[in-house]
């Protein structure tokens, strides 16, 4: 085995030297924003309704029934299509 040793300084000094190469692209100069993710009122409505019957499809732990979730998603989709 070969024996390391390396102050803190050292090993501070080596990661900084890494973080800062990784990441160019969020220097303070040059700020990344990141997109805002459309919607459409299909999805607002399915999310909705598949929040109001999950609860129908899962047991008192939490956890999905057997097919809880496919029953789930189809059922939200039912109500949305509406």
């Amino acid at each position: 085995m070969v024996d390391v040793t390396m102050s803190m300084d050292e090993y501070l000094s080596l990661l900084g030297g890494l973080t800062q190469d990784a990441t160019p692209a969020m220097s303070s100069d040059n700020q990344v924003i990141p997109k805002k993710k459309r919607s459409s009122a299909y999805s607002r409505r399915y999310k909705a309704n598949f929040r109001k019957v999950a609860p129908r499809f899962k047991l008192k732990n939490g956890k999905w029934k057997k097919n809880g979730f496919k029953s789930a998603v189809k059922l939200a989709h039912k109500m949305s299509k509406k």
